[in-house]
């Protein structure tokens, strides 16, 4: 059985901006958190993935990028690299359990993500 993608966000340099945006645009209710420079989106209908918005990293100019469920983080961004992906970051520890980055041979920005509980 196939690993489920189970996440999306969208970051850019002007977080706020794209927040109102996208609430509007969709209806979605967004949420800031408190742990993290980042907001929660809910599309209100119960169906599709759930996913965020956050601020770009300095330097970044943004991205929007899925995050697939895996068991190991590590071993799945070695596979990533062996089939000609590049490990751009992580795994880095969040509230729910670890994210990481790679891209894939285009340079498509992916994310891997691991849960906790």
């Amino acid at each position: 059985m196939g690993n489920p993608t189970m996440w999306f966000e969208v970051a850019g340099k002007d977080q706020q901006a794209l927040k109102g945006f996208y609430s509007q645009l969709f209806d979605w209710q967004i949420t800031d958190m408190e742990a993290m420079p980042y907001a929660t989106i809910d599309t209100g209908n119960g169906e599709g993935i759930p996913g965020g918005i956050g601020a770009a990293p300095d330097g970044d100019s943004g991205h929007v990028t899925f995050y697939v469920r895996v068991e190991d983080i590590d071993s799945s961004l070695a596979k990533a690299e062996s089939l000609g992906g590049t490990k751009v970051m992580g795994p880095m520890d969040i509230p729910s359990g670890q994210i990481a980055l790679f891209t894939d041979p285009e340079g498509h920005r992916i994310g891997l993500m691991t849960q906790t509980g």
